[in-house]
């Protein structure tokens, strides 16, 4: 089957099923009905990603790993197989789906299965999270940017017409550094919000290869010849104009001005530099005559996105990932009394600090430090847990707080309305840059429902 021809009409399908909807309120208060004390969970997509996950809920008691489903038959599955047996023993099976991209619908029929964690291409995203839903498995959905705006507001229909939840996956709103500011922000130590900064700003010009029988780094290959997200991600630099990765920035600086619950996002314009970066690294790496120096790339080097809430806050995002430099997102949360700014570790209160001076954030275990006296209750309780989880601990955060909310019966603390809400700047600032930087309206996800919404990130205990 036509993967884009499949794409194209699930989703209008999709989307208008769910027009006309009324406004039925948070799907999360499906969960009154649905707790457990072990969650049953199959896996769609694991690859590099996937298995971060699969790691993670092969080590939890209270999960059950029922089945997997990638058609990758060199590296996921073979790789995955080696994790699960040495989890669970050689006399436990898990269901495997290898029979193409399509395969995982069969994984969704059975009825031993709870849950759904989704991490493929970001094409199969809203696809596998929606006939998740209507299979009546709840979905925890990694991030992305969506296609266009049908897309989101099919996640958003899907989740109210069938009354099952979605948990996005946005790792960094629990990074340890992160969870301090949010602690710093909501006791008052910048004072009233006014502007916050995040981005995506990560060198991934030097992909993976493979030449049949050994993986290599810092080739010049992508797609068919590639593996992992070489094979699909770098597609979308040859196709695409816009902040095609914005949930990592967007995410942690929402939760501050508590965006969908109180607050929502109103407009976003955008501006692209042309396109350089892609092309020299081919040439210098893989010579002039190389194939893919001949591409034309159409992703900007650097992405620059302006976006106005409805408290009036701004928040800037950019997406840098064809350049060489350092791993930033950039962060920035600034406040009428100061403001915090990720890539120096420091932060700058009146009253406090010297004038036009920074103080470091210092270390969590010094008690003395910002760091020390604002680190999150959260991580204070878990730091222990996290120990070898993916990304400094904060993978450990996303799962636990899936399978826990799921075991409790909590509403999501990212639900369906924020994957949407982040989605969405993606096609939002295609259109953007395409029209001069134009203004582009954000839709309201919620239906109206962000005023009455109260914020509950890493507050109420969900975990």
């Amino acid at each position: 089957m036509n993967k884009h021809l499949h794409r194209r009409n699930f989703l209008k399908n999709t989307a208008a099923a769910g027009v006309g909807l009324s406004l039925m309120g948070s799907p999360a208060r499906l969960f009154a009905a649905q707790k457990k004390d072990k969650v049953r969970v199959g896996l769609i997509g694991v690859g590099e990603r996937g298995r971060n996950h699969l790691s993670l809920c092969l080590n939890r008691k209270d999960v059950d790993v029922v089945a997997i489903a990638d058609p990758d038959l060199n590296r996921a599955i073979p790789e995955s197989r080696k994790m699960i047996e040495k989890a669970y023993g050689a006399k436990k099976k898990v269901a495997e789906y290898t029979n193409g991209n399509e395969d995982f619908y069969n994984l969704l029929k059975r009825d031993d299965i709870d849950a759904v964690i989704i991490a493929t291409p970001w094409e199969w995203h809203t696809i596998q999270a929606v006939a998740a839903m209507k299979a009546g498995k709840t979905p925890a959905v990694e991030v992305c940017g969506a296609a266009d705006i049908q897309e989101c507001w099919s996640l958003v229909n899907a989740s109210e017409e069938t009354r099952i939840p979605v948990f996005a996956m946005e790792n960094v709103c629990y990074r340890r550094d992160v969870m301090a500011v949010l602690n710093m922000a909501r006791q008052g130590l910048f004072g009233e919000i006014v502007h916050l900064q995040g981005g995506y700003q990560h060198d991934l010009r030097a992909v993976k290869f493979n030449d049949g029988k050994q993986v290599y780094g810092g080739g010049v290959e992508f797609g068919d010849k590639a593996i992992s997200e070489a094979k699909w991600r770098t597609n979308h630099s040859v196709h695409r104009n816009g902040d095609l990765y914005p949930t990592h920035g967007l995410g942690p600086v929402g939760n501050v001005i508590n965006l969908n619950r109180g607050n929502r996002l109103l407009s976003l314009t955008s501006v692209a530099t042309k396109s350089r970066g892609l092309h020299k690294y081919i040439v210098d790496n893989g010579g002039a005559n190389h194939p893919n120096a001949k591409v034309e790339f159409k992703l900007g080097d650097i992405v620059t996105s302006l976006l106005k809430t409805s408290n009036g806050e701004t928040i800037m995002l950019s997406h840098d990932t064809n350049l060489p430099r350092p791993y930033s997102l950039n962060f920035r949360v600034q406040g009428t009394n100061g403001l915090w700014m990720d890539d120096v570790k420091s932060v700058h209160i009146e009253g406090t600090s010297k004038p036009h001076s920074y103080e470091k954030t210092g270390d969590y275990n010094d008690p003395n430090s910002y760091f020390g006296k604002y680190d999150h209750p959260l991580w204070k309780k878990y730091a222990n847990d996290t120990a070898g989880a993916g990304h400094g601990g904060m993978d450990w955060f996303v799962i636990n707080s899936f399978i826990e909310c799921i075991k409790r019966g909590h509403e999501y603390p990212l639900d369906v309305y924020d994957l949407a809400t982040w989605y969405a700047i993606t096609p939002l600032s295609e259109q953007s840059i395409q029209e001069g930087g134009s203004v582009q309206y954000i839709p309201d996800f919620t239906r109206g429902m962000w005023m009455n919404r109260k914020p509950i990130f890493c507050l109420d205990d969900q975990y």
